[in-house]
């Protein structure tokens, strides 16, 4: 079990702010489990639209922290830093759920399980919650692939 601060999780993922959506590695096992946090606060970019009214942080950018936290145990149970030559990309979503809605000042926690992993493909069961509830669950499909070159 391995706890990771941001300037480890900076190490594991190409994103940065306002993308960067992990903030901390509270353990992770590789080849099995990794639990993370994201501190949702009221001056990410993204809540002035979405609500003005009633900010609620995107189900895609939850769905974008767990592939976050998925990518950082794909490479550590791979036994590897990324490099720039190959980016982990989603490759799906299964049966996505949101359960309730994320605020700010909550503090979501990512618990992602490797289910199985073949040819730099990953297969994760992935769950979020605040204060111990399940917000939301899916099923996200990784895959490590080379860095499309540009058009």
């Amino acid at each position: 079990m391995t706890e990771m601060d941001i300037q480890e999780v900076l190490r594991y993922l190409p994103h940065r702010f306002p993308f960067l959506l992990i903030d901390r590695v509270l353990s992770c096992e590789p080849g099995k489990r990794l639990v993370a946090i994201k501190n949702v606060t009221a001056n990410e970019p993204h809540f002035a639209g979405h609500f003005p009214n009633w900010p609620i942080m995107p189900g895609v950018l939850i769905l974008e922290a767990m592939a976050q936290a998925a990518a950082i145990l794909g490479f550590r149970t791979m036994q590897r830093m990324p490099d720039k030559e190959e980016m982990y990309y989603f490759a799906g979503i299964d049966n996505a759920r949101f359960k309730k809605p994320v605020l700010p000042g909550d503090q979501l926690e990512l618990d992602v399980e490797l289910v199985a992993s073949r040819r730099g493909i990953g297969k994760y069961e992935c769950k979020a919650r605040v204060g111990g509830a399940l917000v939301t669950e899916a099923v996200l499909l990784c895959a490590l692939r080379p860095v499309a070159a540009r058009p």
